[in-house]
């Protein structure tokens, strides 16, 4: 394939999700400018994060949209021959019942390649969301993708189960704040700060896979978002990154030969050993939809 142009997103994102259209049109008009094959955006790029993690249901919710509905399918085509990814909040019906999933979505060429709903919700998030239930790859115009969604990547499990489904680029799409119990005066002190950026890095290294990590910037509520997005290759190392403020963390690579280089002598994915890990041990394969998790 050879080599690609990654670019992950810093940005603040809000309620307003026609305010947010008109501001993606030009962001994306301007990657497509540098040649960017990969753009990750935030989490809950359209209609923004929570206002409150601990008590979400007490403060405005971010406004729900379709898979099939208009607001994907206008991203969609704003992306043209690019890979986009983004966040959204989910309305789905299950059982003759509304319900929301905090997803992430993937498109090129005027429709979607693969979506992930969140597994791992932490704190009071489960009260505006219902978890997602799996983990799976899909294939892109840029390779195979796998995506997450912010506190998921804090379980190694996550991000392994995407490689073992060859995953060789893995999104990672969030709205991570700084710490809400222990703040401190400068974001890149914050000790969210260095579990975000050690995440990161131990998921790419682990997984010898390249990571492309986005954020949320801004305050929204009582939540103040860290941004520190970044391109992270197959040994660890942050070859991108933005800080506290709005930015883009660009990286041209081959991703292909990237990993080969990596796993050529220590493949950490063939060298598990899988009888010592009990039942932990994550399961490929699960029955899904096509590119849905």
């Amino acid at each position: 394939m050879g080599s690609i142009t990654m670019g992950a997103v810093a940005a603040h994102f809000g309620r307003d999700i026609d305010r947010t259209l008109v501001k993606l049109s030009g962001m994306i008009e301007q990657a497509r400018d540098r040649g960017t094959d990969l753009f990750v955006l935030p989490d809950a790029t359209l209609g923004g994060y929570l206002s409150d993690l601990v008590h979400p249901g007490t403060g405005e919710l971010p406004p729900a949209v379709e898979l099939d509905g208009p607001e994907i399918q206008a991203v969609a085509e704003l992306a043209g021959d690019m890979v986009v990814c983004f966040g959204v909040a989910e309305r789905a019906l299950e059982g003759g019942a509304e319900v929301h999933y905090n997803t992430a979505v993937c498109v090129q060429g005027g429709g979607v390649l693969g979506t992930h709903r969140k597994v791992h919700l932490p704190l009071g998030e489960s009260e505006v969301y219902r978890a997602g239930r799996s983990f799976a790859a899909f294939d892109t115009p840029v390779g195979r993708l796998g995506m997450l969604i912010d506190f998921d990547k804090t379980y190694p499990e996550s991000a392994r189960t995407l490689a073992l489904d060859g995953a060789t680029i893995l999104a990672c799409l969030s709205a991570w704040p700084a710490s809400i119990t222990d703040r401190s005066d400068r974001l890149r002190n914050d000790r969210q700060a260095h579990l975000f950026d050690l995440y990161d890095c131990a998921r790419a290294a682990e997984n010898q896979v390249y990571l492309v990590s986005s954020n949320q910037t801004g305050v929204l509520g009582g939540l103040r978002f860290l941004g520190q997005a970044k391109i992270v290759d197959p040994a660890g190392e942050i070859v991108s990154k933005t800080w506290a403020k709005g930015g883009l963390a660009e990286a041209t690579v081959d991703v292909e030969a990237g990993v080969a280089r990596a796993r050529r002598t220590m493949n950490h994915l063939r060298d598990r050993v899988e009888a010592a890990y009990g039942s932990d041990t994550p399961v490929v394969g699960a029955t899904r939809s096509p590119g849905r998790a």
